[in-house]
């Protein structure tokens, strides 16, 4: 990314979170169930009609936790 792809010494730029779940696989397991326990309350809570104030922060939270499945199932490939 940006040029980080490659450090000068030949080895391949990875972010903290792919060092961890490659040296802990089961550990991506267990973020995927995490994140997906709080997507489905996040979504049951929207559901319920929470306030306007509240919808907007918990639209951007199911963002972020949707965005974390995609790149854990990215990585686990």
């Amino acid at each position: 990314m940006y040029g980080m792809e490659k450090e000068k010494d030949g080895k391949k730029f990875m972010f903290d979170l792919e060092l961890e779940l490659h040296e802990h696989p089961k550990r991506s397991k267990e973020l995927l169930d995490r994140a997906d326990k709080c997507i489905n309350e996040i979504k049951q809570a929207l559901r319920d009609g929470a306030g306007e104030k509240d919808f907007d922060k918990l639209g951007i939270l199911l963002h972020g936790y949707t965005a974390l499945t995609k790149v854990i199932k990215k990585i686990g490939k």
